[in-house]
């Protein structure tokens, strides 16, 4: 029997609307966040930027390109990030099979610290949308389930419990029962039904495998596509680093011998021996900041670096390597490929920056964001979320209250997360930078300040003035 007769990639009146964005991401006892949250990306009523909402006429209701998490200091905003690229790992990648599931609970409430993650993740797919959810512990899923939204109803397409499975009558058939029962209870049945060769749920999947998570000291894998200067990433990221003041004229490629470079010998060994002819690997050394891409030909093992050319006032080109380069340009070099995906004609997709001023002049943060919010229009559904500090980029000329969003952590260590457009007194003419830093929006560090302070402050002979705040 076919396995792919009902197919969530083949559906009707897929015309009218877009094709891969984020509507909504529910978490609870994850980390700080002890109590259920939701994140939306659905654009509320506000009037300001409505060139930023993306129409989904099929279901009546629009979507936000983008969103920003502010916060302070262990607010839980990465911990947002964590939750949702740990949903991502976890259908992409899945378990290995005497694997513990790395869920991180609640540690704070001791009623947590044993009970079950749950997530649920609202996605449009195909011009059609679903609900993914699960619950799970560090040993077993106890829950999982797909539903598909319809315009006017729902459709429960499979649920998982107890290690059971029911399956809607349209996919309900011998070969789903029997990549069930191949599901381990430590992996999910999404993930194995692809495994399986199983093709209705693939989309669901993919969209999960597709997105794409910046952390703060990540790096942009890619980057022997910099090397090629045939590459239209190569002339794009020269030209853009040129624009953005950075003093780099081009990047390039440099030959390195294999023997020379400072990874362990057992590191190479190990490349040496499993690397293809037609293969290619890249490593970046933490220390020196240098990123290498190994490759073989004619048997034999090959590196080169990426390195950057400088123009002299003399007019010719002087080569730095990236260790040479400012935090604030590494940042870039690996920040721009996704902007440059994100304000292309490339497949849809979503990106989720965490701590993205991390080494950016604010200015730079401001017109990174501004450039893609020009490009977003009904007609392209790339969507950008980011944490950050910056309270330079809490504008109401740049954003909608509905696209900003903030997290704060209580008295007990409990993570909650609010968007601007829930605060009455937030009109859309205010300076609402202001009223955050004030703290009456909450979200800022609570700076505590007390005699003992003054005391340890003048015994050790240091003297500040202060403010209340």
């Amino acid at each position: 029997m076919r396995n792919d007769v009902y197919s969530l990639s083949n559906r009707d009146n897929q015309q009218e609307d877009g094709g891969h964005m984020l509507l909504s991401f529910t978490l609870e006892n994850w980390m700080s966040f002890r109590d259920q949250v939701t994140f939306s990306m659905i654009a509320g009523r506000e009037r300001q930027h409505r060139e930023h909402v993306f129409p989904l006429k099929k279901f009546r209701t629009s979507v936000l390109p983008f969103a920003a998490i502010y916060g302070g200091n262990a607010s839980g905003k990465s911990n947002f990030f964590k939750a949702l690229n740990f949903v991502h790992t976890f259908v992409s990648e899945g378990t290995q099979s005497d694997a513990l599931i790395p869920v991180e609970p609640n540690r704070l409430d001791k009623k947590s610290q044993t009970a079950p993650s749950s997530f649920s993740t609202t996605l449009l797919v195909n011009n059609c949308i679903f609900e993914y959810s699960f619950s799970t512990t560090s040993k077993m899923i106890l829950e999982e389930k797909l539903v598909e939204v319809l315009s006017d109803s729902e459709k429960v397409l499979f649920v998982r419990r107890k290690g059971k499975i029911t399956f809607d009558k349209k996919v309900d058939n011998e070969f789903m029962h029997f990549a069930f029962r191949g599901t381990r209870d430590n992996q999910l049945f999404l993930t194995n039904s692809v495994s399986q060769k199983v093709d209705t749920f693939k989309p669901v999947y993919l969209w999960f495998k597709n997105m794409t998570f910046i952390s703060p000291n990540a790096r942009f894998r890619p980057f022997n596509r910099f090397m090629n200067e045939n590459d239209p990433l190569s002339a794009a990221m020269s030209s853009l680093l040129k624009n953005l003041d950075t003093g780099i004229s081009h990047l390039g490629g440099e030959k390195v011998d294999v023997e020379m470079l400072s990874f362990s010998p057992l590191l190479i060994d190990d490349i040496n021996k499993t690397l293809g002819e037609d293969g290619s690997l890249t490593l970046m050394d933490a220390e020196s900041k240098e990123r290498y891409i190994f490759s073989r030909k004619d048997g034999r093992l090959l590196a080169r670096k990426l390195v950057a050319y400088h123009t002299t006032t003399d007019g010719t080109e002087i080569r730095f390597t990236l260790g040479q380069e400012s935090d604030g340009t590494l940042r870039m070099i690996d920040l721009l490929p996704a902007f440059l995906n994100l304000t292309s004609d490339s497949e849809p997709s979503v990106y989720i920056i965490d701590e993205i001023d991390r080494s950016l002049h604010t200015q730079l943060t401001r017109k990174l964001i501004s450039n893609y919010l020009s490009t977003c229009s009904p007609n392209a559904s790339h969507q950008l979320l980011i944490t950050t500090h910056d309270v330079m980029l809490m504008d109401q000329d740049l954003l909608r209250r509905d696209e900003m969003w903030i997290t704060e952590r209580d008295p007990l260590g409990n993570s909650t997360l609010i968007s601007f457009s829930e605060f009455q007194d937030v009109r859309y003419d205010k300076d609402i930078r202001k009223s955050y830093l004030q703290g009456r929006l909450g979200g800022v560090p609570k700076l505590l300040a007390d005699n003992t302070c003054y005391k340890l402050a003048e015994e050790s002979g240091e003297h500040y003035e202060t403010k209340k705040i």
